[in-house]
């Protein structure tokens, strides 16, 4: 489980309750109405703009969200690229076979496979380039989702106190009725402004986070998987992958 996304929403909601607690006012934030103008319009306009092939992965990734997938440390990632590298050099590029079954990473395995198969240098890094322009496609569509819905949410707090306005000023003869037309109009406004930079926004950018992690990784093993195929000698692998990790980082785990 993600604890920045746990902690995120204690802090949060703590701090608009305590808020509102000591104003008396944590009534303000149960009402159907306002509930229902606010996220059933941002849904409803975010399925006009999108396709279903994309809102079905909605509920995939409010689950990330909670759950990240594990990837492998980068690190031990690149130390493996270049224990790869160093089999290959020692043993020739078909002696690699023996090491697919130790390595978790499915694109990993694929790139060496295509190696292993003799498939030109060119094939391949086509093969891996479209794939991870394809995941990032993916991965940015997705993301928008939630941007989109962080942009409508607002609106329709405007909207919706734009409505409880007009019932205010349509009931002004009925002091009984005021009460609830105004519940609408600032809830409203609550709703749409708190949906978009608690939920929707901060969903958009946490996505984004993951699939820049996922990106990093496969380039990571493209140039890796090409510096292979080409013959580099070990040494060659590892400065061409030590400028994905930082200085710090590279001297803590290549000198272990």
């Amino acid at each position: 489980m993600d604890l920045m996304t746990i902690l995120g929403i204690i802090t949060g909601f703590g701090a608009i309750l305590f808020v509102m607690w000591r104003g008396d006012m944590v009534y303000m934030l149960f009402n159907v109405e306002a509930l229902v103008l606010i996220f059933g319009g941002t849904f409803g306009a975010a399925m006009i703009t999108y396709p279903w092939r994309i809102i079905k992965q909605i509920p995939v990734a409010i689950k990330i969200i909670f759950f990240p997938p594990r990837r492998v440390n980068k690190e031990k990632l690149v130390k493996q690229i270049i224990s790869l590298s160093e089999n290959s050099k020692r043993n020739g590029i078909e002696s690699l076979q023996n090491d697919i079954s130790s390595i978790e990473t499915p694109f990993l395995i694929d790139g060496i496979q295509m190696v292993i198969d003799g498939l030109e240098i060119d094939i391949v890094r086509e093969k891996l380039e479209k794939e991870i322009y394809s995941i990032r496609r993916r991965h940015q569509q997705l993301a928008n989702v939630f941007r989109s819905m962080g942009t409508y949410a607002p609106i329709f707090g405007l909207l919706g106190t734009l409505v409880g306005v007009v019932q205010v000023l349509k009931n002004l003869t009925d002091p009984q009725s005021l009460g609830a037309s105004m519940a609408i109009a600032m809830t409203a406004s609550f709703y749409g402004i708190f949906s978009a930079n608690f939920m929707f926004l901060p969903i958009a950018g946490k996505l984004s986070s993951h699939s820049d992690e996922e990106i990093l990784l496969k380039e990571i093993i493209t140039k890796g998987v090409l510096s292979i195929q080409k013959g580099d000698v070990p040494i060659v692998v590892e400065k061409k992958l030590e400028a994905f990790i930082s200085y710090k980082k590279r001297q803590k785990e290549f000198k272990k």
